[in-house]
This record gives structure tokens, C-alpha cells and sequence, in this order.
């Protein structure tokens, strides 16, 4: 899964969307899920936990996970 700026997703990127700038990758989703079937996991303050199948223009990367975070 990729950013709308072309960037891999990773696992613990912080992002934002909207005013929330506070957001963080928290799962990624394949389809060995029972329920939903692929994308992210993201947890923002505000929003709370949100499921991207594609993420959205708006969700934006503001830094990357740091390796053994």
C-alpha cells in the first residue's frame, strides 16, 4: 500500500489527516483475516482507529517509523 505521494505505507509511520497530526500505523491487514480482508490499520487521537483498504489523498506521512521502535 502506498501514500498518495507515491511512499510505501510502513508499520509505526506517524501521519496525519485533517488537523490530526497524531496518527500512527498500527496494523497491516492481509487475507489471512478472518473479517476484513487487506490495508492498514491507523490510530489517530482524534478519529480513533480508522481501516484504509486504499489510503485516502488526505492521509499524509509526516515521519517515518524508526527501526526497533
Amino acid at each position: 500500500m502506498k501514500y498518495a505521494d507515491g511512499q510505501e505505507v510502513r508499520l509505526g509511520d506517524r501521519v496525519k489527516l485533517g488537523q490530526d497530526h497524531g496518527g500512527v500505523v498500527t496494523r497491516f491487514i492481509d487475507a489471512s483475516d478472518n473479517y476484513l480482508k487487506k490495508g492498514v490499520m491507523v490510530e489517530f487521537p482524534t478519529y480513533g482507529l480508522i481501516h484504509y483498504e486504499e489510503p485516502e489523498p488526505d492521509l499524509q506521512l509526516i515521519e517515518r517509523a524508526r527501526p526497533g521502535r
